[in-house]
């Protein structure tokens, strides 16, 4: 685990080597489609009046809840952030043993795609996805249903228990997972199974190439302004121990390296690093703008700064960053 990351070298990790490749040109797909922006359900007024600030969107309904932005640009981050994950779990949607699910939900589904996907794949599930944002598409399966809640908030869906309860990086956006996770387990049917996808946000290095760069600063401020507003950016690590705390058996853990950038040897990770740095380098302002200057008083151009210099030193072939993503999964008991 400490071996150089010099070219050619080879660093060995949970997973397996990881090699730096030697002079490979610069890949970046820098974009994953067009997102589509309309809403199923008929909502007031006051969940549209979306908030606007710094030249991007926020929600409205539970203004502050949720410190990014939820307009078109963010909305494909999280589409390539989507296909990412496809990527990282060999286009699966789900690790948990699930076995025809009847009753579904989605918690912070953000775009919908999840779900989308999901009742494609499972056209005998009702599937649910709940968000702060009405931003999901209108033309869906027959099978899936959007609505707008915080689902940090008292549900009230669940009077009939699901089978499946998926969640997915909810990193900087929730408070109290702990509590998050019992819901979980109280809305889900004896047997029935909840997943959770998340991330360790703070990125690592088995070298010194990270320090003292405008990556490791940016993540240095925008983490720590989150955690000073009491949210959780390093959930993955810590969900085995809050499924264990909820009552959950059968747990799962799985720990996925997600190298950011081009500079792995290794086709997949390659791959998986270019998708990475992709959807960072379109998240970097969005990420930082409302907590830096609503909860640090930095200003837009401060903030700006911040993420050029993050999106600069991240291309940098000789800073070899690694962000660790964790899937667990558990199942509630029978009896």
């Amino acid at each position: 685990m400490t071996e150089s990351f010099a070219q050619g070298q080879t660093v060995t990790t949970n997973h397996g080597p990881v090699n730096v490749e030697v002079d490979t040109s610069y890949e970046n797909d820098s974009s994953y489609g067009d997102e589509l922006s309309s809403y199923t359900a008929s909502l007031t007024s006051s969940v549209l009046d979306y908030r606007h600030e710094n030249g991007r969107r926020y929600h409205k309904y539970r203004d502050g809840s949720y410190l990014l932005p939820n307009d078109e640009s963010e909305n494909d981050r999280l589409d390539m952030l989507h296909e990412l994950c496809l990527k990282m779990l060999h286009r699966k949607l789900y690790l948990a043993p699930i076995k025809r699910p009847q009753r579904v939900i989605d918690l912070a589904t953000g775009t919908g795609i999840w779900a989308v996907d999901f009742a494609d794949e499972h056209p005998e599930a009702q599937v649910i996805g709940c968000d702060l944002s009405p931003i999901q598409p209108s033309l869906v399966p027959p099978n899936v249903k959007f609505l707008v809640d915080d689902v940090e908030s008292e549900w009230a869906y669940d009077r009939d228990p699901f089978d499946f309860i998926h969640a997915r990086y909810l990193a900087a956006s929730i408070k109290d997972f702990g509590r998050l996770v019992k819901q979980c387990y109280r809305s889900v049917k004896p047997g029935g199974w909840v997943e959770f996808q998340d991330w360790d946000v703070y990125p690592i290095t088995l070298d010194s190439s990270l320090k003292d760069t405008g990556l490791h600063r940016y993540y240095d401020e925008v983490c720590s302004a989150f955690e000073e507003a009491g949210y959780e950016v390093r959930p993955g690590p810590k969900l085995e121990r809050w499924f264990k705390d909820a009552g959950f058996v059968n747990i799962h853990v799985e720990k996925f390296v997600v190298p950011y950038g081009v500079w792995p040897k290794d086709k997949h990770l390659k791959e998986l690093g270019t998708w990475a740095q992709a959807q960072a380098e379109a998240g970097y302002e969005a990420g930082a703008l409302a907590i830096l200057t609503r909860y640090k008083n930095w200003t837009k151009e401060e903030v700006i700064a911040l993420a050029s210099q993050a999106r600069a030193d991240g291309r940098k072939r000789n800073v070899h960053t690694i962000f660790n993503f964790y899937v667990v999964y558990g199942q509630r008991p029978e009896n």
